[in-house]
């Protein structure tokens, strides 16, 4: 940690350094969060996955959009990027009904303001990927919006470019990580806004965290799928009766030996790199 570095924010995962006027230097931590609370067990090596995984990405999509990132650092869970201002929303687009999603399309047949066919059945995939903005809560859970509401928040011409983003990103990540087995049913990104007026790619991207990612030989609609994320933390808590408020629950080892483990396969599977050659020199994702 540069010495300059001052610290200007806490997330539930991430720890955010001002490097200078023009630079932030986010941390991942090993922390995990589930139902909106940090509980109290962390995962060895989750901040270094989250981190490597968003790099690789970042690498990747480039030419489709610029993005924040500027460097790695050595311990492999430090990211040195550029300050930007960012959107006010979340941009997530769904491929597969899951989630959120399944059960607004249960009360409703629709899903952020898009229509679809009906009979269809839980993690089907949908006829087209949608993009279906949320808002960024403070406190509590981020809630969907429709288009409408979206556009009141960034203007017409920004919703429209970074609905035209996310779903370029969207389709590019997802046919390389069905290449690996890995199914994408959704993600969350996050947009900003550099000094000359460009969207530009921020926070994090594709990862455990961010996204839903299914092993594709698995993959059965008609119920919820094996998953590479947090769901097997999720499973553990629900399975306690917790009343899903602060303080969480403890993790007992093999939850967090679990869960470790699927956030290293995930990332072994996504990149094609061994985690531990990650480890020994962080740059090895950027290509």
């Amino acid at each position: 940690m540069p010495e300059a570095a001052t610290h200007v924010a806490s997330g539930k995962v991430r720890e955010i350094y001002e490097i200078d006027q023009d630079r932030l230097l986010l941390v991942a931590s090993d922390r995990i969060s589930t139902f909106d609370v940090v509980l109290p067990t962390e995962i060895p090596d989750k901040g270094r996955v989250l981190t490597g995984l968003s790099g690789f990405w970042f690498a990747q999509t480039s030419e489709i959009c610029p993005n924040h990132l500027l460097g790695l650092r050595d311990d492999g869970r430090s990211t040195e990027c550029r300050r930007l201002e960012m959107l006010p929303i979340e941009c997530v687009v769904r491929g597969y009904l899951a989630g959120s999603g399944w059960k607004d399309y249960l009360a409703s047949g629709a899903v952020c303001g898009h229509s679809l066919p009906t009979g269809l059945a839980e993690s089907d995939r949908l006829p087209e990927p949608i993009f279906t903005p949320a808002t960024k809560a403070r406190t509590g859970h981020d809630e969907n919006i429709d288009r409408a509401a979206a556009v009141a928040l960034v203007g017409k011409e920004r919703y429209d470019e970074a609905e035209r983003l996310t779903l370029e990103l969207y389709r590019f990540v997802s046919e390389r990580a069905l290449d690996r087995g890995i199914i994408l049913a959704d993600t969350k990104l996050e947009f900003g806004v550099d000094g000359n007026g460009r969207l530009v790619l921020a926070d994090e991207a594709f990862t455990p965290d961010s996204s839903r990612f299914w092993p594709a030989d698995d993959y059965q609609p008609g119920a919820a799928q094996p998953s590479f994320d947090k769901q097997f933390v999720r499973d553990y808590c629900e399975s306690l009766g917790w009343g899903k408020t602060a303080p969480g629950p403890e993790l007992p080892a093999a939850v967090v030996e679990g869960t470790r483990a699927r956030y290293i396969d995930a990332f072994e599977r996504l990149t094609g790199i061994d985690f531990s050659a990650y480890l020994a020199d962080p740059e090895t994702v950027l290509g």
